[in-house]
Formats: structure tokens, sequence, C-alpha cells
């Protein structure tokens, strides 16, 4: 059987990491691009891409996705079964310091990636979101369903503003596209702009962390592990243009287009403060906590329906927060030396 070739965009990110070394792991060739940007340690990205170019399905491409022409290049050349797009301007604090970045990278490089796709179409686009998008929606678990129009992080708007772009052209070109919008993701090679790296670093050094809204949050975490399985699962769920327009009850599908969003969380919101004694159990240390009040653009809980992702895949995380806490600090130990 000939090999499939997938693209992934921010293959040398955290997420992206883990998606490509599962996707090579199963015969794929997958092409990485990635624009090692400094927006957090350029170290932590060349020790995970290191990792991907051993492997000789691997080919590394660095660019930035916003580049004119950089993606259509790399999809004439190609011809990509599937794109799974996960390069972006990530971080919500630093939207509000930095929206340029989240302009160019997440509007320019989608718009980027949408007319490559058009000129070359995969057979399947898949684009990251986030449960960010869900702003200020207090009924819990969200749903793909539920409607999004109150984001509260200019991070939110632009994902937003590309699950939409997506649909336009889903709509006007037939370009099969699946949304995922994702949860609290955490795990071995996490970015250390996270809370899991800013919470054990801090806790074994004994130093005091900084708890939010005085510790009343509530995330659905999601271990990297799980997260990238149920990506790859999807990519198998093609949307299809509904003939009818009748939808399915519980589907996102759009009814003029083979479009669709599915969350991919844990189905599960867990107290903050219970992810830090995770992190305290699996370290053997006591964590100092400094509770502050909630910081500009955040939500006070997430919870996501995953129900969706169940019908169309099978499958759901499943990984508890004990055990991928775990997980977690033994790499951060042996990553960091501590």
């Amino acid at each position: 059987m000939q090999k499939r070739t997938v693209l992934v965009t921010g293959a040398a990110g955290f997420i992206g990491f883990h998606l490509s070394k599962l996707l090579l792991d199963e015969g794929f060739e997958v092409v990485g691009l990635d624009s090692h940007n400094d927006y957090y340690d350029p170290a932590l990205k060349q020790a995970r891409e290191d990792q991907l170019r051993e492997r000789e399905l691997y080919t590394s491409v660095t660019g930035r996705v916003e580049e004119p022409g950089l993606l259509m290049g790399l999809f004439e050349t190609h011809r990509f079964d599937a794109v799974v797009h996960l390069a972006a301007q990530a971080g919500v604090r630093y939207s509000i310091d930095n929206p340029r970045a989240y302009t160019e990278a997440n509007l320019l490089g989608t718009f980027e990636l949408l007319e490559a796709a058009r000129a070359f179409p995969p057979k399947h686009l898949l684009l990251a979101s986030t449960s960010s998008v869900y702003g200020a929606n207090t009924k819990m678990p969200y749903r793909e369903t539920d409607q999004v129009d109150h984001q509260m992080s200019y991070y939110a708007a632009t994902k937003k503003a590309t699950e939409a772009m997506a649909h336009s052209y889903a709509h006007l070109f037939d370009m099969p596209v699946t949304m995922f919008r994702f949860f609290t993701v955490y795990g071995p090679w996490g970015r250390p702009d996270m809370a899991p790296y800013l919470f054990t670093s801090a806790i074994m050094a004994g130093k005091p962390i900084k708890v939010f809204n005085h510790g009343n949050m509530k995330r659905d975490f999601t271990f990297v592990v799980d997260l990238v399985r149920g990506i790859r699962l999807l990519i198998e769920a093609v949307p299809e243009r509904p003939k009818d327009g009748v939808i399915p009850d519980g589907d996102s599908l759009s009814p003029v287009a083979p479009w669709r969003v599915v969350n991919v969380g844990n189905g599960e919101s867990v107290q903050l403060l219970d992810f830090i004694g995770a992190i305290e159990r699996a370290s053997n240390h006591v964590a100092q906590k400094q509770m502050l009040p909630m910081q500009p653009g955040d939500v006070p809980a997430t919870w996501a329906d995953n129900s969706l992702l169940r019908k169309l895949t099978g499958y759901a995380p499943q990984t508890s927060v004990a055990d991928g806490v775990v997980q977690y600090v033994k790499w951060h130990c042996e990553y960091y030396g501590v």
C-alpha cells in the first residue's frame, strides 16, 4: 500500500511533536513545518525536532506559516493526503501585550494554508482551535453545538475567526475540514509558559506558585498522548457535506459544508488545587501558594463534552490527572536535571 503523506505545521511544538511521532510510528510520511520562534525556549523545540529528524520518513522544513507562498510550494510538491495545522501563536496573556503576532500567525497563516489547500486539495484538512472560544459560556460541559460569540481574549478571537474562515472555504470549494478544540493539554515535553512547568519548577525549588482566582479554577486537563491519539483517529473521520441538510443529533457538522468542529478533552473538570496536589505527590514536595485574583482574559472553568469525538472515532482521552502528572514530573526532572 502506498504510504500516506501528512503535513504537520508546528511540528516542533508540544502537540506537533507528539503527533508527528505517533504518525511516524504508524508508517506515515510526515513533513514537519515549524518556525522555531523564540516565544519560548527554542532549545526545547530543537530537542523535540532532533528526535523527529532521526526518523527516515520525516522531512523538516523551517519557516513561518504566514510567509507568502511557502505553504503553496509545499502543497504543490508533496500533494498531501492530510494536513494537520497546529502552528499558531499560543497563549492568552501574551495576546494582550502582542496582538499583532496573533494576527500574523493565526489569521494570515490560516489564510495561506486555506489558499494552498484550495489549489492542491488534501483529502482532509484538520485545524487546531481551542476551548477558549467558549469564552463567557457558563453552561457545562461545553458542547460543539453551543453558541460561541463571546471570546474573552484576542487569542480566542483569532481562533474563532479561523473556524469561520475554514468554514467558508469548506462551503465554497467542497473542502473537507475538521476543527478541533483543545482543552488544557499537559504532559512530557510541555511548554515552559504553561502551568505544569511553572508549578513543578517552583515547587521543586521551594519557591511560591501563583494560584489565580484564589484557587477557584477548574480545567479539563488532557494528557498529550491521549490528545494526539484523538487527532490521529479524526484524520480518518472525513466530514461530508450533508445532501439534505439534516444533521445527526449532537453532531456539529455544517448544514452547508463538509465542515465539523470536535472537542478533544478528557471530559472531566478538575479543581486547580487538586492538580497542584498531584504535582506535590509526584514530586514529594509541598507547594507554597500565593493566592491571587483572576487574570485578564481568563475563564474560571473549562469542561469538554467529548461524546462527539467518541461517536466519530470510538475513542476518548482516558489518562487520569494522577497518572499523567507522574509522567510529566518524571520527564521534567530528567530533562531539566532537577
